[in-house]
């Protein structure tokens, strides 16, 4: 009746997906929501650190399936941790009492343009280094899975899904440190972006790595949590 494969081992891509459309909404809506769409950042990351595991325990999955699976989780991502991280950062754009009030980026100043293209150049810089990173993670893959190499033991440049942890604790530093954290979400987009296009080796996570990390996000998500809900009224 549809085309696409609906079997239990593309729940969680989808729910990563529609979580990160959900993010990209809501942080965009009306004057922006930048630290409500993190939260939803943080789920698709969730959903993303068991998705492969899952998949995995379906052994009678045809080529046309794992391929499908793998193609999915990419398309997920570019979504999840390549536009609603940069969706955050524009929605920032419009909350931030620092650009507003000492910068004043709205006051129609050629300095004003100026600041404003630097920012979302940095943040369409960062959608377009997280898409090149997975385009060729996507290729690199496939060849290594025709070499029939095994497991892979490491990923050549930072993983794109390392955002749902790195962008939530930049903004959990808003408020620890009561100070506008916008110029330096920017700051770290950047540095991030250019991390997923890099030559570096990033060892690829074990189960137990893959704990620690949900378990840090869980963390930050229940830091996050207490701060704006109930700390701060």
């Amino acid at each position: 009746m549809f085309i696409g494969f609906y079997d239990y081992t593309m729940i969680l891509t989808y729910l990563s997906l529609v979580s990160a459309g959900t993010g990209i909404i809501v942080s965009l809506s009306g004057h922006g929501h930048p630290f409500i769409g993190i939260f939803f950042l943080m789920f698709s990351g969730f959903c993303d650190a068991f998705d492969g595991k899952v998949a995995r325990t379906k052994k009678d999955r045809t080529p046309t399936q794992a391929k499908y699976g793998m193609h999915l989780d990419s398309l997920s991502d570019i979504v999840a941790f390549g536009m609603l991280p940069a969706c955050i950062g524009s929605a920032l754009i419009k909350t931030s009492p620092y650009l507003r009030d000492t910068l004043d980026i709205y006051d129609g100043s050629v300095r004003a343009a100026v600041i404003h293209v630097v920012l979302n150049a940095i943040l369409v810089f960062y959608a377009l280094c997280a898409l090149i990173r997975l385009a060729y993670y996507n290729v690199t893959e496939e060849e290594r899975i025709n070499r029939q190499e095994g497991p892979r033991k490491y990923y050549d440049g930072l993983p794109v899904t390392n955002s749902a942890l790195i962008f939530p604790t930049v903004m959990l530093l808003q408020y620890i440190t009561r100070m506008d954290i916008t110029l330096f979400y920017f700051f770290v987009a950047l540095i991030t972006a250019f991390l997923f296009i890099s030559k570096i080796k990033v060892f690829k996570a074990g189960v137990k790595g893959t704990i620690v990390c949900v378990l840090i996000g869980a963390a930050i998500f229940a830091a996050m949590v207490i701060f704006r809900f109930v700390i701060k009224k």
